[in-house]
């Protein structure tokens, strides 16, 4: 996917040494959009992430009647003024979700719920991601659901349920570990009829379980974790501003780097403790990182923590299949550390990986063995031989975010530069990935203005 940017990098001059606070966290900042949009009263944000995808999430709502107020010029504090559950007005032109998957499969639970009819669409490479895993559950709701491949392909059209008729609560059993799926179905039962319930192969991060209790909406999890939502009827904005922790998705990317230049120490601040977003830094720890946790707290029902890394050899690893929901946004740049670990990396289980902004498999096997890396793709995940990277080759990031990051990574222990072409994409969630870099020691820039400026296309400073 061209979207342009050009990164070079690598490899490091020096250890990484330093504090950094990375920016809010991406997933929470669509939920808390979400949530106070929907809540009678105002709410206000601090710690929201100003990427790409979280704009899209706040701007279909403002298309759909809701205000919201920056509260400072990076964009990272807001106010919200919710217009309730069924207050939202017809758009004037179809919803564009950009790059963003969980805001196109989240509203799609929300939109199921109006009383007018919607159209989603994204980029082209949304247009490619399956969204019947979503679409599914809401049409058993009683929402009829119209789009490409059978509702499978944006852009989807979304007609509520016969007039006078509210959605019916289901007993959904997601066939994939997907947080998306989960929090669509509970989105959607907040209009329904009755308790609505949804059972997961495993266990998937749980913000909006966490998050909808502050909106005044119960979700209970009982002792078989299955997971029951009784609707209220109305959302009220809380009292007390939500704060969102600083985003594990992003701090991965440092971790994985410190973890490998020699002679790096860094910390890395007030970032969320999620033990479903933490399947990263047990993989890590498994492949010998030092990582400690200091100064734990609580930032509204998330913990956090500062994470204190030292950097060590890493170790290969046969990647436990109960971590991978909790990594699962991680392993691009896991896989950049298994490239240059000792020994070899297993990871199975992971098919999902296929159908995220790219094929996240293939793209890193290309992208890693061009760098000269002895990296099997298999169906569900990858085999790697760590070892060495010889670098001098210029990689295609396919419009991928975490890939353009992850492979930034890698170059740093590379014998020579990385060019990582259409890396701009880097702004749908860590826009400041490259200042940040460079602050830590990182060996990474932009190969002109035009990388930088579409990084810094909202306003980025200061936030996930």
């Amino acid at each position: 996917m061209n979207v342009g940017g050009i990164l070079i990098a690598g490899p490091a001059k020096s250890a990484l040494q330093g504090s950094v606070t990375v920016p809010g966290d991406k997933s929470m900042s669509h939920r808390a959009v979400m949530l106070a949009s929907l809540a009678d009263g105002m709410t206000e944000i601090h710690g929201f992430l100003p990427g790409e995808d979280n704009l899209a999430t706040a701007q279909m709502f403002v298309d759909m009647g809701v205000t919201i107020d920056w509260l400072n010029d990076e964009k990272t504090s807001l106010r919200v003024h919710g217009v309730g559950l069924h207050g939202l007005t017809q758009p004037k032109a179809m919803l564009d979700a950009g790059n963003s998957g969980t805001c196109v499969r989240l509203m799609t639970g929300v939109l199921a719920g109006q009383s007018f009819t919607t159209t989603m669409t994204g980029d082209a490479s949304l247009c490619k991601r399956p969204m019947k895993r979503v679409v599914d559950p809401v049409r058993k709701m009683g929402a009829e659901v119209e789009g490409g491949d059978g509702g499978n392909l944006l852009p989807i059209t979304i007609q509520p349920a016969a007039t006078g008729h509210p959605l019916k609560a289901i007993h959904h059993i997601s066939e994939v570990a997907s947080a998306q799926v989960k929090s669509c179905v509970l989105l959607a039962g907040l209009f329904a009829e009755g308790e609505t319930t949804v059972v997961e192969p495993r266990p998937t991060r749980d913000h909006t379980e966490r998050m909808l209790p502050l909106f005044g909406q119960p979700v209970h999890v009982d002792d078989e974790g299955v997971i029951h939502l009784n609707p209220t009827g109305k959302l009220t904005a809380p009292k007390q501003p939500v704060h969102i922790p600083a985003d594990p998705s992003s701090a991965t990317f440092f971790a994985v780097a410190a973890s490998l230049i020699e002679g790096s120490d860094i910390t890395l601040e007030r970032i969320g403790m999620n033990p479903l977003r933490h399947g990263w830094s047990r993989i890590l720890v498994d492949m010998h990182a030092k990582l400690e946790l200091e100064n734990e707290g609580q930032v509204g029902e998330e913990a956090v923590a500062d994470i204190h890394i030292v950097s060590q050899k890493l170790a290969g690893v046969h990647v436990n299949p109960a971590d991978v929901p909790d990594a699962i946004d991680e392993f691009p740049v896991l896989f950049a550390a298994a490239s240059l670990a000792d020994g070899v990396f297993e990871l199975t289980e992971a098919e999902e990986l296929r159908v995220k902004e790219s094929d996240r498999i293939a793209v890193m096997a290309k992208a890693l063995m061009a760098a000269g890396a002895d990296i099997e793709e298999r169906t569900d995940g990858v085999r790697i031989v760590g070892g060495r990277l010889q670098g001098g080759c210029t990689v295609d990031a396919e419009g991928d975010h975490r890939i353009a990051m992850a492979m930034a990574v890698a170059a740093q222990c590379a014998e020579a530069e990385i060019i990582i072409e259409n890396a701009a994409a880097i702004a749908t969630s860590f826009p400041d990935f490259v200042p940040l870099a460079k602050q830590l020691g990182m060996n990474v820039d932009w190969k002109d203005d035009a990388g930088a400026g579409a990084g810094n296309a909202h306003g980025t400073s200061n936030h996930e």
